[in-house]
């Protein structure tokens, strides 16, 4: 492969640019640069060098093949902050013979090089991208192997079950211990178990990871927009007394107690002859109806029954107008109920996400699938469909990981992923 390079930190005036090499001749080029190389992982202050100029001084770090995080040679030079001295270095890197690393590709040679299995890659993208202390922590142990040690301890379970089986049909006639095939009915009935717990986790987890979108409607001038408003603590969405001014969906990403939630500021909800303000609000209905939850916003507590679903929240609003109120009433100029009404909306959610598991693509869970419903009728078969059944169930749990069938997932993944990991 390529000697590659790129800047591993954010771009930009800072303490510290990190720019990372990996590749076959990275020693070398480090060697170039700043002169004897030191122990591994060991960091020591260089100046860095461009034939007789100057570039820099900087902490320099080495790694050894097999060492690294893509399993390559990897140097690293811990530069001052200043985009001019990472360009001046760049620049001497390329004209040495180095190459800009491309997207995701630190991580794809580290897959490549079997540092990492396609599961603990995906979580690791998921980390990079994560907005709230439950995606953190979701992402976190995906990257850091979760699934990927689940995935092995099944793994030994049909290897263990597959042994029993060959015992059984290789010394039929040798005194053979009469509770062995139980065992391995035992072992492939558990793993079917397991398997369907994943799976039925899967749409919390996903939640988790995606986030939950949050529909808010209700009749023109509800203060629809004023709650998303008071929510930002800023002016997101147009505020007027005039019906019909929110046309279009407008969107706000906030951090719920750790739960990434997408609120949906939607048109007012009435029939009009405005042609405009009539598509509007079909995209408010249609939107709303595909939302995980709904804020029905009214003056009156009422709500459209042809959008009400279990879970969806009834909210009063303009509660400082009201001599009296009842239910989840909230004022935006006051401020008054929103935090309750937040409160609530965060023990809704949550429920959903109890049940998470570590399965959170679809990938992952078309692989895991296909391994449950390979077992999914073992009873009273032949030791030989069920060593082929086995031999099925690892494939899927081989193809969860990535070792087989991954092509088609790769470019998508690691497009995602920043340039510089």
């Amino acid at each position: 492969m390529d000697l590659i390079f790129a800047e591993a930190s954010p771009p930009g005036r800072g303490g510290v640019s990190v720019i990372r090499l990996s590749g076959a001749g990275a020693r070398a080029m480090l060697e170039r640069f700043a002169g004897r190389v030191p122990e591994p992982r060991k960091a020591v202050l260089r100046l860095i060098r461009d034939g007789d100029e100057q570039l820099d001084q900087a902490l320099v770090i080495w790694f050894e093949a097999g060492s690294s995080f893509t399993g390559e040679e990897v140097a690293e030079l811990q530069l001052h902050g200043v985009p001019v001295v990472v360009r001046r270095v760049s620049a001497a890197l390329q004209a040495a013979g180095c190459r800009q690393a491309e997207a995701g590709e630190f991580t794809r040679r580290a897959y490549v090089n079997g540092r990492m299995d396609l599961a603990a890659v995906e979580g690791l993208g998921d980390l990079l991208e994560a907005e709230t202390e439950a995606q953190r922590k979701l992402a976190l142990q995906n990257a850091s192997g979760g699934l990927s040690r689940k995935v092995e301890t099944w793994r030994q379970m049909l290897i263990r079950a597959g042994a029993l089986i060959e015992v059984s049909v290789d010394f039929a006639d040798e005194d053979v211990p009469d509770d062995v095939p139980n065992e391995v009915f035992h072992i492939l009935h558990q793993l079917r178990s397991e398997f369907s717990g994943e799976i039925d986790g899967f749409h919390a987890a996903e939640h988790l990871r995606k986030g939950f979108e949050v529909a808010v409607i209700g009749p023109p001038n509800a203060g629809k927009s004023s709650l998303i408003n008071r929510i930002a603590q800023r002016e997101v969405a147009l505020v007027s007394d005039i019906a019909g001014t929110t046309r279009d969906i407008i969107e706000l990403r906030i951090d719920l107690k750790g739960l990434a939630v997408t609120l949906l500021d939607t048109a007012g909800l009435r029939e009009s002859d405005d042609q405009i303000e009539a598509m509007g609000v079909d995209r408010a209905r249609n939107r709303a109806l595909t939302a995980d939850l709904r804020l029905h916003l009214s003056s009156t507590g009422q709500v459209d029954d042809s959008l009400w679903s279990d879970g969806d929240i009834a909210v009063t609003t303009k509660a400082d107008l009201a001599a009296q109120n009842t239910g989840m009433a909230i004022s935006s100029v006051t401020g008054a109920g929103i935090n309750q009404l937040l409160d609530e909306l965060y023990e809704r959610l949550s429920l959903r996400v109890s049940g998470a598991g570590l399965v959170s693509r679809q990938r992952q869970l078309s692989a895991i699938r296909d391994a449950r419903d390979t077992l999914q009728q073992v009873d009273d078969l032949p030791p030989e469909i069920l060593a082929e059944l086995i031999r099925q169930t690892a494939v899927s749990l081989d193809r969860l990981l990535g070792r087989i069938g991954a092509e088609e997932y790769l470019d998508v993944i690691f497009s995602s992923f920043c340039i510089g990991k």
